[in-house]
């Protein structure tokens, strides 16, 4: 393996993102003024216009903006203000978060109420990274094209003269082999188009760029200058160059709400079918959900203060130079925000759509526009409940509808489709679609060309490696608790015999002489160190979270809801390594820890480049005492991805996720109040409205129809 230290400086790049524009609007709604509506494209040009008045008082004449955002108030402070009726001439402090680079990283508050905005704090923060932005990506990708050494080699080793046709993909550097605010760029040739799918067609050198340098200061290159031959054939998924027929078989399938959706929007707070959810966006989060609850006959119960996906750990198992460096944290080196697609009416989502757009900010502190950022719809969801009496042939059936929030971000190859499902029986479901493209790359020199060792050869001579997906969700729950979940019990449950536990079967015996009992257990988790769990399948493991001060009428036990898992391998990578240092969150499925507002990011406020130690594997070494400490659940999840062929050029979505279930919640079914009838729209394929059947005919009449809105369309 070869390694080339060697550049030539640019400083001089700026570049904004070809969806995004400057603007001067707000966002999300008209302002109304509540403590969580995200900071608007004035508040972001004001908390600049701070930012460069301060640093013009200190010397400071290099300044890039890399976040500037909202700083919510601590959650005490909101619940006080909302416990005070929400007063509108007594708001919270109004307060921008910035983190500048000058070139050393600074956080600075902002202070946007009560006045002129004011800097009232200003730290600087050695030895961290922030997170690369578009524009940065965008940087490297222009400093690694323009260096002479990689010119160079594309010209004599591969033939490559057209700059235009080589795309170099960003990515942050996992244990980086030097100091330095670094991106490292996988090569791909384009096939003779700029929509031509590069990942067809690998390159073996992989440059590292310095970003504060302004050039590229090192080169990996594992053949040197005698690589395999690059793979030619083209194998797209672009409509222009596809090389398969478009199927002709395809019927249009119309989503029709003739009466329009069942919602209601006051700024950024939805109403919908007994639900009340209040959203924001920011720059790493993306979509965050705020204050959900469930209208309860009358009452509004809290059911999660906050909830958002706060990390993810995408290692590569390669154990070959340079592949050690290929694990990203896209959460914290990127954010979710900054790569938020804008999305495509019939396309992206169906149905009677409502965006919610986004504002971000631009390295100049110049807020920047994406437009259509989240999507809202409503989708039938198949049956909720049935019953058919069959002595009397009469049969109640209801549909079900969710209500759907979701946003899809671009990590560089990766797509990632984040939805949030409300249902009908105050179920809350989450789920991620994974799709995109593979990030590919040629087989490592010793591995057999046409087998390689630690990757799936998804067409001749493409190496698609094998890596995980490891997703951190955190959830502060409020579970019928006024005071934000002050006072829940997160508690493990399980079935029948499992190893390692204090579970045991029912011994058959006069108790049970048939041998067919079971029986639950359920503990309560009381420290940290207890509460760092794994997922169990073959003992139906799951975990609730009670609330001791309000309880079932009938059941008498706490009300609660329950987190249940998607059964997954955790992080495979050796405890030693640092990718288990980096991203410790990803080695347990559940951590519960005492709520601390400043406890946000489970790998760390700056994980990019770090080395590890930080967030979740730092705070639990106390063991802190969980009892009365207004938990917070974090929930690791994944995907582990031995590619397929059939994965490429482009991958159909592999969907990852959890729900949240009310137990015990609900003094019975909260869905029995859902009203019958039948979808008018709904007919036989063969054109008849009359053949349907003898035995259940009749009940056809009395189904639920909610599918295009018909039946439910007038209950908010």
């Amino acid at each position: 393996m070869g390694v080339t230290t060697i550049g030539t400086s640019i400083t001089t790049f700026t570049f904004i993102n070809s969806r995004q524009s400057v603007v001067n609007y707000a966002i999300m709604g008209k302002a109304y003024g509540h403590p969580l509506d995200p900071i608007t494209a004035e508040e972001i040009s004001l908390a600049a216009a701070a930012c460069k008045e301060k640093a013009t008082a200190l010397g400071i004449t290099s300044l890039r903006f890399n976040t500037i955002t909202l700083q919510e108030p601590a959650k005490q402070t909101l619940i006080a203000w909302q416990h005070a009726g929400c007063p509108a001439d007594a708001l919270p402090p109004r307060e921008a978060f910035c983190i500048l680079q000058t070139p050393t990283a600074v956080e600075v508050l902002v202070r946007l109420s009560e006045g002129p905005p004011k800097v009232t704090s200003w730290a600087e923060m050695e030895g961290v990274q922030p997170l690369a932005t578009p524009e940065d990506c965008e940087l490297a990708e222009a400093l690694a094209k323009a260096d002479p050494e990689v010119q160079r080699i594309l010209s004599e080793v591969y033939g490559i003269e057209d700059i235009a046709m080589v795309a170099c993909d960003p990515w942050s550097v996992h244990l980086p082999p030097m100091a330095g605010r670094l991106i490292q760029t996988f090569m791909y040739q384009r096939g003779g188009s700029l929509d031509d799918n590069h990942y067809a067609h690998p390159l073996d050198f992989v440059p590292i760029v310095d970003l504060d340098k302004g050039k590229v200061v090192r080169i990996d290159r594992p053949y040197g200058d005698s690589p395999p031959q690059i793979p030619s054939t083209n194998i797209n998924y672009h409509r222009d160059l596809c090389e398969v027929p478009f199927r002709s078989d395809i019927k249009p399938l119309d989503i029709v709400q003739p009466q329009g959706a069942c919602w209601t929007i006051e700024g950024n707070l939805i109403k919908w079918q007994r639900w009340q959810i209040r959203m924001s966006f920011n720059y790493r989060e993306g979509l965050v959900l705020h204050d959900v609850a469930y209208d309860d006959a009358g009452k509004l119960r809290p059911v999660v203060h906050r909830m958002s996906l706060v990390e993810m750990a995408v290692p590569y198992a390669d154990p070959n130079e340079p592949y050690t460096r290929k694990c990203a944290f896209d959460v914290g080196d990127y954010g979710l925000g900054n790569c938020t697609n804008s999305l495509e009416l019939g396309c992206d989502c169906l149905g009677n759509i409502h965006y919610f757009d986004a504002v971000l900010n631009n390295s100049k502190g110049e807020p920047v526009a994406l437009k259509k950022a989240v999507c809202m719809h409503e989708e039938d969801s198949g049956i909720m409940w049935k019953h058919l009496e069959y002595r009397t042939g009469h049969a109640e059936v209801r549909r079900s509808r969710r209500l759907v929030l979701s946003f899809i971000c671009t990590v560089v190859n990766y797509e990632y489709a984040f939805y949030y499902y409300f249902a009908q029986d105050g179920t809350i479901s989450y789920e991620i679609k994974l799709t995109g493209e593979l990030s590919t790359n040629l087989v490592s020199p010793g591995e057999d060309p046409s087998a390689p060792d630690w990757g799936t050869l998804v067409a001749p001579g493409v190496n698609a490696q094998y890596h995980q997906h490891m997703f951190s969700m955190r959830i502060d729950p409020a579970v019928d608790d006024a005071q934000g979940g002050a006072g829940l019990v997160v508690a493990e449950v399980r079935q029948s015999l499992e190893a390692g536990v204090d579970a045991v079967a029912v011994p058959e015996g006069p108790d049970n002489p048939a041998g067919n009992a079971f029986t639950v257990l359920e503990t309560d988790l009381l420290t940290e160190s207890e509460a760092q769990r794994v997922c169990n399948a073959s003992s139906g493991r799951y975990w609730k979270i009670k609330n001791p001060a309000s309880r079932h009428p009938a059941t008498g036990k706490p009300v609660a809801y329950k987190l249940m898992p998607m059964a997954g391998p955790l992080l495979l990578a050796a405890p030693s390594s640092g990718i288990a240092k980096r991203g410790a969150f990803a080695t347990k499925a559940l951590w519960v820890t005492p709520h601390q507002d400043m406890e946000r990011w489970p790998a760390g406020d700056y994980p990019m480049q770090h080395a590890g130690g930080d967030g979740l594997a730092k705070w639990t070494a106390a063991n802190r005492s969980l009892a009365g400490a207004d938990p917070v659940i974090w929930h690791t999840f994944g995907a582990t991805h031995v590619p397929r062929p059939e994965d490429f050029p482009v991958m159909p979505c592999e969907v990852v996720g959890f729900m949240l279930k009310p137990f015990g919640f609900f003094e019975y079914n909260p869905a029995r109040d859902l009203p019958p009838g039948s979808n008018k729209a709904s007919m036989l394929a063969n054109g008849s409205c009359c053949a349907n059947g003898s035995a259940n005919g009749s009940a056809n009449g009395t189904t639920n129809g909610t599918a295009n809105g018909t039946a439910n369309g007038k209950v908010h």
